[in-house]
């Protein structure tokens, strides 16, 4: 068995030349040779490999296409990331057995798809503001938390009803927003991924009262 590996990761934020290829450096990874592995990802991304993560692991459940609770693995795992964020880690760790987790395969080359034109339409208009945000020990915590907040909304979305999309979507344009240092993107995502986060937890209650009337 591969024994569990740590991998040194840099909060900094990618300079805006570096975050205007992150799309073509994802889609060099997604269509290039070797194993599409969450370990490969943050052995190729290593020094923006935190915000990389949340936007693939999200990314999926993001999508306005119910996922019927196939995404749960990826939201745990991004929540124990966002963990060690919070706790101002050096080191990325995660078990052999997730770092081994296959991102994409056959059956998601359609919201790998998808999640590509997202990140390329918001390249076009994105542009480096207020970046000195994203250059603080507080703004890491900040960036977590949020990381947390629409994980768990994420996870606990009743499957089959799109509850997730909201939450999800929040913290790719929050993660997207530390990779271009917008500002105004993260804010962006923050509204969206408040919203979901309230309409998982009211219309997930009355989606469970309803059915616990129903029995």
């Amino acid at each position: 068995m591969r024994p569990n590996v740590s991998v040194r990761r840099t909060l900094e934020p990618a300079n805006p030349h570096a975050a205007a290829k992150v799309s073509d450096q994802l889609e060099g990874w997604l269509t290039g040779a070797g194993d599409k592995t969450l370990g490969g990802l943050i052995e190729l991304f290593e020094e923006k490999s935190f915000a990389i993560l949340f936007v693939l692991l999200l990314g999926v459940p993001a999508l306005p296409i119910p996922t019927g609770g196939a995404t749960h693995v990826f939201e745990v795992i991004a929540v124990l990331l966002a963990g060690q964020l919070i706790l101002g880690r050096d080191e990325i760790w995660l078990p052999a057995r997730w770092r081994a987790k296959p991102l994409v395969g056959e059956k998601s080359q359609r919201f790998v798809g998808a999640l590509m034109k997202l990140i390329r339409r918001l390249e076009k208009i994105s542009r480096p503001r207020l970046r000195f945000l994203f250059h603080h020990r507080l703004s890491n915590v900040v960036f977590g938390l949020l990381v947390i907040g629409g994980s768990v909304a994420a996870f606990f979305a009743p499957p089959f009803t799109g509850l997730d999309t909201l939450p999800a979507l929040g913290v790719v344009l929050i993660s997207l927003a530390v990779l271009l240092e917008d500002a105004v993107v993260a804010i962006v995502g923050f509204v969206l991924g408040g919203a979901g986060i309230l309409l998982t937890v009211f219309l997930g209650a009355a989606a469970v009262d309803g059915l616990q009337k129903l029995v």
